[in-house]
C-alpha cells in the first residue's frame, strides 16, 4: 500500500503498543525496585551532579535482572515499534506534591522517580540535557501550564504534533524517557508514537529517494537561541535505505523544494497510518528509541488544581563521547 499526498483522517483510533512491547513485574520485583530507588535517592548530592550520576549507575545493577536485560535489548534493537513501555514502577504517587504548574519546572531535588529515570537512562549509556532547554535539567517536568494551553511543546494541552526530539539538533537524544506521575483528570492524554520502520513499506521508492536527500531544514525552538542565522539542511532519512533513522518534526520541519514539501506530506501520512498509543498511568515509563520512531500527544483539558498531568522526562544517549565538544569538563549537559 502507497499513501499519496492527503492526510488520513486524524480521528482514527491508533493501535496500541504491541505486548512484547509492555514489560511488567512480579510483585517481588516491584518491591526490590522500590528499595533500590529509595535508597539512590535518599543521598545527599542534588540529581544534576556528576556525583549522583555515578551513583544512579551504580544503582543500576542492583536492580532485578528482568528490568536490566529488557532495558538493553531495547537499546541494542528497539523493534519495529521502536517503543517500550515499562509498567508498575514504585513512583510513591500517593505522596507526591501537587502537580507544578511553572513553566520551565525540572526535578533537582533527589526523588524516587528521579532515581528511576536516572538509573534507566545508565542502562540505556548515559543521561543528557541541553543547557538551553529547562536550564540543563538531567529531570525535567513535562505538565501544563496556563496560558500554554496551544503551546506546541511539552508546556501544551493541544494535540502534540508527532516529532522527533530536539531534531535540529546534530547530537539529538537517541532515547526519550517519559515517566507518568500522575494521569489527566479524564485519562484521556495518549502518548503516541510512530515508527518509520513500520512506515516505510508504506512510502513510494521515489518518496524514500528524496526523505534521503538534504533538501530539508528543522528550525530550533526559541529557547534554543537560534539568533536568526541560516538553519543547516538535512536528511529526513539517513543511514541504512532498508532500516533507516529518522529526523523530522513536522511543527517545524520543512521542505527546501516543492517536492520535498510534497513528500513530507506523504510521510507525515504514512506515520500516521501506523500510530500507536499508549495511555500511561502512574508509575507507567515509556521509552521511545529518538532515532527510528517519533512521538506526539492527543489532547486533554487541565484545570489547574494540582492533580493535572505530570510527567517527568529525561533523555539519554547511547554515544555520549561523540559530542565530547559540546559538553563542558565532559559532562552529561550541551551547552551548544
Amino acid at each position: 500500500m502507497e499513501l499519496g499526498g492527503t492526510m488520513l483522517n486524524a480521528a482514527r483510533t491508533a493501535h496500541r503498543i504491541p505486548g512484547d512491547a509492555v514489560l511488567s513485574f512480579t510483585d517481588e520485583e516491584a518491591a526490590d525496585i522500590g528499595r533500590v530507588a529509595r535508597r539512590l535517592a535518599a543521598a545527599p548530592e542534588e540529581v544534576d551532579t556528576d556525583a549522583w550520576v555515578v551513583t544512579a549507575r551504580a544503582a543500576w545493577e542492583d536492580l532485578p535482572a528482568t528490568f536490566r536485560r529488557r532495558v538493553r535489548a531495547f537499546r541494542r534493537d528497539s523493534g519495529r515499534s521502536g517503543a517500550l513501555v515499562i509498567r508498575g514502577l514504585p513512583v510513591d504517587d500517593v505522596t507526591l506534591p501537587k502537580t507544578p504548574s511553572a513553566g520551565g519546572s525540572v526535578q533537582r531535588a533527589a526523588s524516587v522517580p528521579a532515581a528511576l529515570l536516572l538509573m534507566t537512562a545508565c542502562g540505556l549509556g548515559d543521561p543528557a540535557a541541553f543547557l538551553a532547554e529547562k536550564s540543563g535539567a538531567l529531570v525535567q517536568d513535562v505538565v501544563p501550564v496556563p496560558g500554554q494551553e496551544d503551546f506546541q511543546g511539552n508546556a501544551g494541552s493541544v494535540a502534540l504534533m508527532m516529532h522527533n526530539e530536539n531534531a535540529f539538533h546534530e547530537h539529538r537524544p537517541d532515547f526519550v524517557l517519559l515517566l507518568c506521575l500522575r494521569p489527566d483528570h479524564e485519562r484521556v492524554a495518549g502518548l503516541l508514537t510512530a515508527s518509520i520502520r513500520e512506515a516505510l513499506p508504506l512510502l513510494s521508492g521515489r518518496a524514500r529517494d528524496v526523505l534521503a536527500r538534504r533538501e530539508f531544514s528543522t528550525h530550533p525552538p526559541p529557547s534554543f537561541g537560534s539568533g536568526g542565522g541560516p538553519v543547516p539542511r538535512h536528511a529526513v532519512l539517513t543511514g541504512d535505505p532498508a532500516d533507516p533513522d529518522v529526523r523530522v518534526d513536522f511543527a517545524a520541519t520543512h521542505g527546501l523544494t516543492p517536492t520535498a514539501n510534497a513528500v513530507l506530506t506523504d510521510l507525515k501520512a504514512a506515520l500516521h497510518e501506523v500510530s500507536r498509543t499508549a495511555q500511561l498511568r502512574s508509575g507507567d515509563l515509556a521509552i521511545v528509541d529518538n532515532r527510528v520512531t517519533l512521538h506526539g500527544r492527543t489532547a486533554f483539558r487541565p484545570r489547574y488544581d494540582g492533580r493535572d498531568r505530570w510527567l517527568q522526562r529525561t533523555f539519554a544517549q547511547a554515544d555520549l563521547r561523540r559530542s565530547r565538544h559540546l559538553r563542558p569538563h565532559d559532562g552529561y549537559i550541551f551547552a551548544g
